[in-house]
């Protein structure tokens, strides 16, 4: 966990996040494991209990996975 506080954000903004999590489908993605992935794309990203609370540039966003839907997650900012 000690990671994925201290890793810095891949983008500058929202729409690098957008493209990353549109391009990509997981059905069974929960949020630990959208952590996991958005971690290892260098977002400071947290699972929480149903939900991802990634920080992004200094805005705090919450990502919750989608199942079914298009992507991997909607974006709550």
């Amino acid at each position: 966990m000690a990671v994925m506080n201290t890793a810095s954000a891949m983008g500058e903004d929202i729409s690098d996040l957008k493209k990353l999590i549109s391009g990509n489908e997981d059905t069974r993605m929960n949020s630990r494991d959208l952590a996991f992935f958005l971690v290892t794309h260098n977002y400071n990203a947290v699972p929480r209990d149903g939900y991802v609370e990634l920080n992004l540039n200094g805005t705090i966003c919450k990502l919750i996975p989608n199942s079914d839907k298009q992507g991997l997650c909607d974006i709550i900012v």
